[in-house]
């Protein structure tokens, strides 16, 4: 049995070095994290409300939520390293968070093919939610029980901690995968609209009645977004799979720039770079329709209508 296997507080006999992190976490750099998520958190509900959007905001405020409780956990973990409650907190949220945050950003490219034409994608619109939203909860679920795993087994079962270190790793694995088919997909489609911008048919209405750098600003967050946290899921699967107190998972300043910020930017850029304010064709059917009766006054053509909404498709 390990020397360390009762320690609860730091002792002479339980030094911080022993701990599976092996440092007191930064209890500044942690704090500005609960403050930012904290806010992405509550802008999201807000924005959600003000702009009738029902899955976008769910989904990313709930992920917000997850990464603000499991900074929660770090900036406990300051006083004390070896409290274990604290230490499963933080380990489960900040790893299953994200995949909530991508669930976000494949809602957002579904609308995206369904504004610019479906008819240039591999996938119809609702695929894209079907595939990848599943395949995210799927590894949303993966990676839930690893951690429930290392949640129920005893600090000295270093098997039982292993088998859940071994299943989040395939979890976080499966993400990273699935983003990076995604990112293919949606490449594709940007290819595909570039080869015939010059046989299909002008879109009347501008995606953001913002007008065009609007929309440019929207884009880039979203590409940005998207990078961040595949850099993070790239950044995770070596950091859990050196297994427990290799030196990537004692290394907090690698974990607060490549899991950290990575995810911060991704939370502010979609929040800040809200839908319902760049991009109102992932708002509500009735939002939609009452901005398109106020473009010049005019009612929407029947071109417009079945561009900006194949038939078949109904709002998620």
């Amino acid at each position: 049995m390990s020397s360390t296997a009762d320690c609860k507080a730091i002792s002479l006999d339980c030094p911080v070095e022993a701990t599976i992190y092996g440092y007191y976490p930064n209890l500044g750099g942690n704090i500005i994290m609960v403050a930012i998520f904290a806010i992405c958190t509550l802008a999201q509900i807000f924005l959600g409300i003000k702009y009738r959007l029902r899955a976008f905001p769910i989904v990313v405020s709930l992920g917000c939520l997850g990464e603000t409780v499991g900074y929660v956990g770090r900036v406990l973990m300051h006083s004390n390293p070896w409290d274990s409650g604290p230490f499963i907190i933080q380990i489960l949220l900040l790893i299953v968070s994200p995949s909530l945050l991508a669930a976000g950003l494949y809602l957002t490219l579904k609308h995206l093919v369904i504004h610019y034409g479906p008819q240039y994608s591999r996938l119809t619109p609702k695929l894209y939610t079907w595939i990848f939203v599943t395949c995210d909860a799927i590894g949303f679920l993966t990676q839930c029980i690893g951690g429930g795993i290392q949640a129920s087994a005893d600090n000295t079962d270093k098997k039982m901690l292993d088998m859940g270190n071994n299943i989040m790793v395939a979890g976080v694995t499966f993400q990273a995968v699935v983003m990076v088919v995604c990112a293919g997909l949606a490449i594709d489609f940007a290819f595909s609209l570039y080869r015939h911008r010059g046989e299909r048919k002008e879109i009347v209405r501008e995606p953001s009645k913002r007008g065009p750098r609007a929309f440019q600003f929207y884009m880039s967050s979203f590409i940005i977004a998207f990078l961040a946290i595949l850099t993070r899921c790239i950044y995770r699967i070596p950091e859990m799979a050196g297994g427990w107190k290799n030196h990537l998972m004692r290394d907090e300043i690698g974990f607060m720039i490549l899991d950290g910020a990575m995810i911060a930017i991704a939370c502010i850029l979609m929040t800040v770079a809200f839908p319902g304010i760049y991009f109102p064709g992932m708002a509500g059917q009735s939002k939609a329709k009452k901005e398109k009766k106020n473009t010049n006054g005019d009612e929407p053509s029947s071109d417009e209508l079945s561009v900006l909404k194949p038939a078949g498709y109904s709002n998620i």
